[in-house]
């Protein structure tokens, strides 16, 4: 043990010690200029690099206790990815975990905000709950940066909205945006594309009426050139006048190919000039230099190819032209000429080709199409015993005598939505109310109030991508109208022959299949391996086939027919023009619709999801009244060429 002495003596150096280190500590930190020190909480995060002079500028701000804390830990791009995009979403709208009225408001306001309710009517969207916030605490930092994260959504949002055409909500987004508090810096911006959206509209509709006239370009305002300039003066980044633009711009280029074709560089020129007057950063009107270019040096040496490659980009009178010079020079062209009349027949398209036509004057483009080839088919089933009395005899041949476009799949919810939503047409569900649904209660199809085109076929909220049902003919009659409307071709419903013709793709089968249950996934059918949400199975179905829906499938989720179609046979059943009449006698056989005015009655083709076997025959026909609405039966469209 040591002794007394020894252990005064360290006591004292002890105490001693202690007094140097806090005095040192009080110096360093109330007088660090006497060590030629700084407190780190002073320095600046961007470090002088050593030698170089130190920068004039205000005193650093010291760091507020709030600010400490969010600057402290390391960077978080450290960290693992999981864990960014947590903290991302953690901190959506300056929630900080923190107790406390602001905390749980911004909490509040990172819930909605994700549940996409930002400006929603009431107290419990994002901008009323942030705006509390706001209010509570307008100096917190996490309030701030949540109305900073918040405005920067609703300015997407409305430009969104200015992307599709939907000014009103751009400007609901914008009268949000002012409730804001510090945030004016781009609403004279934004309300400048709105004030001009409004009144683009009118001039878009103008201009695609001129170009459904073909008044194109010329002297005077009264040209779809001069109103498509002045929408892009209102608007420079409007897509739709763009497209217009190129529209415009390709009777010159036409013309262009033209000229080269007869050897008129001159007028070649000219042309291309025009062109470049139109839209010079056209990609068309690059390519029609380079084809010019091609045609002009290859000429003397391969007219044939010239007409090949014009044939090839769909321009028929420019390819015959040429093939007809060849002809002098006694090239063979009977075969080459033979292909010119064949392309003539499907408007510059071939068979099995898929397109889609842009609108003209609102953004978004019709269904995807399919060329259908022309030819002749036996339409209905072969006479069974000496009575043709049945609804598919007598069977008799029709011809299609030239080729059309029917749609790939079924129209979808997406797609009918946006044509409500544009033309503001009531659909016979919403206007007469209700529709036949199935009941998985009792499995039945029964009538349901309240049940409408937006629902599935037991009348719960369908996904975009499906098949819209519960429409009925009139419904699918004003879709085609509108879709000619705003694409300026002509869409209308398929003929009862043409649907026939394209289910059976070339085949006398009773399906396009076979003759019997398929072997493997081709549609939505009645499986025997299907079962319903409470285990319901068919009393008639498909011998060893599931195809794993009960209802309708998401379109084209299936292989399609040898023509290109999907969901032919079945998914959905489908309206078509012709009204109904008891069997073919006295049918048409070029394959026209068979019509009576005023008919009541309208033809319904194709199986369903619920549809039994016999009904999915290629041959299979109903009727039904034109405003019957079905959760087993939708429409596609068909399109003239």
């Amino acid at each position: 043990m040591p002794k007394p002495q020894t252990l005064t003596r360290q006591h004292a150096i002890g105490g001693a010690i202690g007094v140097l280190l806090l005095a040192f500590a009080l110096v360093y930190r109330f007088f660090p200029q006497a060590l030629k020190v700084e407190p780190a909480i002073l320095r600046s995060h961007n470090a002088v690099p050593s030698g170089a002079p130190p920068t004039a500028g205000p005193t650093p701000r010291k760091l507020t206790s709030a600010e400490s804390e969010l600057n402290a830990g390391p960077p978080i791009s450290l960290a693992p990815s999981s864990v960014i995009a947590a903290r991302g979403r953690e901190a959506a709208f300056g929630s900080h975990g923190g107790k406390g009225k602001v905390a749980q408001l911004l909490t509040e306001a990172g819930k909605a905000a994700r549940a996409g309710n930002l400006t929603g009517p009431g107290s419990g969207s994002a901008l009323a709950l942030v705006l509390e916030a706001a209010k509570e605490a307008p100096d917190d930092p996490h309030v701030k940066s949540a109305i900073s994260l918040l405005h920067a959504r609703m300015v997407a949002n409305a430009q969104q909205s200015l992307a599709t055409g939907d000014a009103d909500a751009a400007r609901t987004n914008l009268d949000a945006l002012k409730q804001l508090p510090g945030r004016d810096g781009d609403m004279a911006a934004l309300a400048a594309r709105i004030d001009a959206a409004a009144k683009v509209q009118p001039l878009l509709e103008q201009a695609s009426e001129l170009v459904q006239k073909g008044k194109l370009e010329g002297p005077g305002d009264d040209t779809a050139l001069a109103v498509y300039r002045k929408v892009l003066s209102l608007d420079p980044e409007n897509v739709v006048a763009r497209q217009g633009l190129q529209r415009v711009q390709q009777p010159a280029l036409d013309r262009a190919l033209s000229a080269a074709a007869q050897n008129d560089d001159a007028k070649a020129e000219a042309a291309l000039a025009d062109a470049a007057a139109i839209l010079p950063s056209s990609p068309a009107l690059a390519d029609t230099r380079a084809r010019v270019a091609t045609m002009r040096t290859g000429r003397a040496d391969n007219l044939m190819a010239q007409a090949q490659s014009a044939l090839d980009a769909g321009n028929l009178g420019l390819a015959q032209r040429i093939a007809e010079q060849a002809a002098t020079l006694g090239a063979p062209t009977d075969a080459f000429l033979a292909k010119v009349q064949n392309a003539r027949e499907y408007s510059s398209y071939h068979p099995g080709q898929v397109f889609a036509d842009h609108f003209l004057d609102i953004v978004g483009q019709a269904p995807g199409m399919v060329v259908i080839p022309r030819g002749s088919f036996l339409m209905g089933e072969p006479q069974r015993g000496r009575a043709q009395t049945g609804a598919e005899q007598p069977q008799h041949e029709v011809t299609i005598a030239k080729g059309f476009a029917m749609a790939r799949a079924e129209v979808t919810v997406a797609e009918f939505r946006a044509f409500v939503r544009q033309s503001g047409y009531v659909p016979d569900s919403d206007r007469l109310g209700g529709a036949s649904v199935y009941d998985e209660a009792n499995g039945r199809m029964q009538t349901r109030a309240g049940v409408g085109w937006q629902d599935d076929y037991a009348g719960q909220r369908a996904q975009g991508n499906d098949p819209v049902v519960n429409v009925s003919w009139n419904d699918a009659h004003a879709y085609v109208e509108w879709l000619s409307k705003r694409t300026g071709q002509h869409y209308r419903l398929p003929t009862e022959a043409e649907y026939e013709y394209a289910e059976r793709a070339g085949t006398t089968t009773a399906y396009w299949w076979g003759d019997g249950a398929p072997t493997g996934k081709v549609e939505n059918l009645t499986g025997a391996g299907d079962r319903s949400p409470a285990h319901r199975s068919w009393a008639n179905a498909f011998k060893i086939y599931n195809d794993g829906y009960w209802g309708p499938a998401p379109v084209m989720s299936f292989q399609p027919n040898p023509f290109g179609l999907y969901d032919i046979s079945g998914n959905v059943s489908e309206w078509v023009a012709d009204c109904w009449h008891e069997n073919y006698v006295r049918a048409p056989s070029d394959g026209s619709a068979w019509v009576n005015p005023g008919c009541a009655e309208r033809v319904i083709r194709g199986g369903s999801w619920g549809s039994a076997p016999d009904q999915d025959r290629s041959s299979f026909r109903m009727g039904a009244a034109a405003d019957a609405r079905s959760g087993r039966v939708g429409f596609r469209v068909a399109r003239d060429l």
